[in-house]
C-alpha cells in the first residue's frame, strides 16, 4: 500500500512469506524501491513487458537494465569471443556483435548455441551487416560434440584474449546446472560466466509462470555452481557508475555473475 500523503509504503503478508505480517518504511528509501522493483519485475514478467524491445532490427528478449549491465561488462573486459546458449531470434547476439565491432575488437566475434535455428532467423543474422561476427552452432547446448566444437573454436584460451559466456537457452536447474559445468573452463581469468534468468524463482506464482519454477530455476543451479568452484566469484558487476544509495540491480539475473579469479 502505498500513501503519498504520509510518504509510506506498507507491505502486507503471510509471517512466513515476509517476516511479519505487515511492515512499512519510509517511500522514498532504499527499503521501498527494492519492494516496489521487485513486484514490478514480476507483473512486468507476466505481461511480457521484456518482449516489447528489439536490437538493430531483431527482438531481444532482456530486461533493458540487464543488457545495459552487461554493456558495462563487456567494455570492461573486451572479450574477444563471447560464447552465448540460446538465440531466439537473434537481437542478443546483434547486441554483443554491436559491442565488438564499436569497440573495434580486432577479431573479436560471437558464438551462438541453440537445439534449432529456425530458417528465417539464420537467414535474419546471415544477411544481418554484423554477421561477420556471429558464428551459430546448432545443436544441444550441453551435447559433446557442440561443446567440442566451441573449444575448437576457442583455440589456445587466455594467450588469444578474454571469453565471456551467457548461459540463455533452456533454464531448468538439471540444464543450467549442465551447462555451466561444460562451459566454466573456457572463461579466463578476469571474465565471467553469466546464468540468466534466475528470477524465476520468484515468479512462480504469477500468471503464465509454473509453481515448479520456485525450486527448479538457474539460480537454485547457479548455489550449486557457487558451492563447488571457488575458483569464480558469485558477485553482481561493480555498478561503474555510482552516486545513489541503491546497491542492487532491477533483473532478471539474480545470481547470475561469475567472475573467475583463479
Amino acid at each position: 500500500m502505498i500513501d503519498t500523503a504520509a510518504a509510506t509504503l506498507t507491505r502486507q503478508g503471510s509471517e512466513s512469506e515476509a517476516g511479519l505480517a505487515e511492515s512499512t518504511v519510509g517511500l522514498f528509501t532504499k527499503e521501498a524501491f527494492e519492494a516496489l522493483s521487485r513486484e514490478w519485475v514480476r507483473v512486468g514478467w507476466s505481461l511480457k513487458y521484456y518482449h516489447t524491445f528489439t536490437w538493430f532490427g531483431l527482438p531481444i528478449l532482456q530486461l533493458p537494465e540487464d543488457l545495459l549491465r552487461l554493456q558495462e561488462v563487456i567494455y570492461a573486459v573486451r572479450p574477444r569471443l563471447i560464447v552465448e546458449t540460446g538465440v531466439f531470434l537473434g537481437g542478443s547476439l546483434l547486441f554483443h556483435a554491436s559491442l565488438l565491432e564499436s569497440m573495434r575488437i580486432a577479431g573479436a566475434r560471437v558464438i551462438g548455441i541453440d537445439r534449432e535455428i529456425p530458417p528465417h532467423v539464420r537467414a535474419s543474422i546471415e544477411q544481418h551487416h554484423l554477421q561477420s561476427r556471429i558464428t551459430l552452432i546448432e545443436g544441444d547446448s550441453t551435447g559433446p560434440a557442440v561443446v567440442a566444437q566451441v573449444a575448437q573454436q576457442i583455440g589456445d584460451g587466455d594467450s588469444s584474449g578474454p571469453v565471456l559466456v551467457i548461459l540463455d537457452s533452456d533454464h531448468t536447474r538439471r540444464h543450467v546446472a549442465q551447462e555451466l559445468e561444460s562451459y566454466a573452463p573456457f572463461v579466463t581469468k578476469g571474465s565471467y560466466i553469466v546464468a540468466t534468468d534466475g528470477v524465476m524463482k520468484d515468479l512462480w506464482d504469477v500468471p503464465r509462470a509454473r509453481p515448479e519454477w520456485k525450486s527448479d530455476n538457474p539460480f537454485e543451479a547457479a548455489q550449486d555452481f557457487a558451492a563447488r568452484h571457488p575458483q569464480f566469484l558469485q558477485e553482481q558487476p561493480p555498478w561503474l557508475s555510482h552516486d545513489s544509495p541503491l546497491a542492487e540491480n532491477v533483473t532478471y539475473w539474480p545470481g547470475a555473475w561469475f567472475k573467475r579469479v583463479t
